[in-house]
């Protein structure tokens, strides 16, 4: 962790979010803590949605479902709808 003023962090502000990649980066105001520039968090290797779960009434319900009206139809239907 290293701590800088705003001053510095002003003056090379590139250098201290590049720096942050290796560790927290706390600035400080006349002595008093008022931020933290922390490293960015890395992404799932697996996307959320990958393996959804699905509820059981979902389930039960699932066959019976249909596809409905494409959206873009109805869009396109209100476009050239002619207004009275």
């Amino acid at each position: 962790m290293r701590t800088i003023t705003i001053r510095e962090l002003h003056q090379e502000t590139g250098r201290w979010v590049r720096q942050a990649s290796s560790g927290e980066v706390h600035v400080t105001d006349r002595g008093r803590l008022i931020a933290k520039i922390v490293p960015a968090a890395q992404p799932p290797s697996k996307p959320y949605f990958a393996n959804p779960r699905y509820t059981p009434a979902f389930l039960r319900y699932r066959k019976s479902l249909r596809g409905g009206t494409d959206a873009t139809n109805i869009v396109s239907q209100d476009r050239d709808r002619e207004i009275p």
